[in-house]
């Protein structure tokens, strides 16, 4: 197989939040809020309470919503639809503006993976002027509910996508993430802007706009 056509048959699996836009000024702690909002109104707890819940149930299960479903029973679409609620999306969205150009140039197949729902998803690639780079996205609701890095959550896309691992690159912020892909056998790409860089990391990237320099994870 010629190194274009292996490139064609690759795909590339981006992760959302803080890779494809920088979800940190503003989106991550309207979110967070909501989330204690959330636990407040429906577990009757206060403030610095349901903060603390918020913030355990992620650490131990590596999704609030997890928590809440097998502590409490909380209905998954419900949580989502209510905590996922931006009435000023594009005044919060902070995004490369020359990331869709970028993309287009790329080869190979492009999939969102995140662990946000899809419709949040899907309002943010507008937002970002990317709704039309991607051939699927792939929100927790996807997932099974099983967030990154579960193993569950890369088999729910590898086989809905009907493809093996090895011809999948994983563009991400989140290191553990990274090492779940890593032992599937993905080729890893880290947007990160420090001086380390792990084992599990194939090619560490201070800005996506660089992402020509990974085309040569191919398998």
């Amino acid at each position: 197989m010629t190194t274009s056509t292996t490139q064609a048959h690759r795909i590339w699996l981006f992760d959302l939040d803080n890779t494809l836009h920088d979800a940190s000024p503003h989106i991550f702690p309207h979110i967070n809020r909501s989330m204690t909002d959330y636990l407040m109104r429906n577990l009757g707890l206060d403030e610095s309470a349901a903060n603390a819940l918020r913030i355990d149930y992620w650490h131990r299960y590596g999704a609030t919503l997890l928590g809440l479903m097998r502590h409490h029973g909380t209905d998954p679409d419900h949580f989502l639809h209510h905590t996922h609620q931006f009435p000023q999306l594009k005044q919060m969205l902070v995004f490369q503006r020359a990331l869709a150009a970028r993309l287009r140039m790329l080869p190979g197949r492009k999939v969102v993976f995140s662990n946000a729902p899809r419709a949040y998803a899907n309002a943010v690639l507008a937002g970002i002027g990317l709704d039309r780079s991607f051939e699927a996205v792939f929100g927790i609701e996807q997932l099974g509910l099983q967030p990154k890095p579960q193993t569950r959550a890369f088999r729910h896309v590898l086989h809905a996508l009907r493809v093996p691992a090895h011809r999948c690159v994983l563009v991400e912020d989140t290191l553990p993430n990274l090492r779940a892909a890593k032992a599937l056998g993905m080729g890893t790409v880290w947007i990160n802007r420090g001086s380390t860089h792990p084992a599990c990391v194939d090619v560490k990237l201070r800005s996506i706009l660089d992402l020509r320099r990974a085309t040569h994870l191919v398998r």
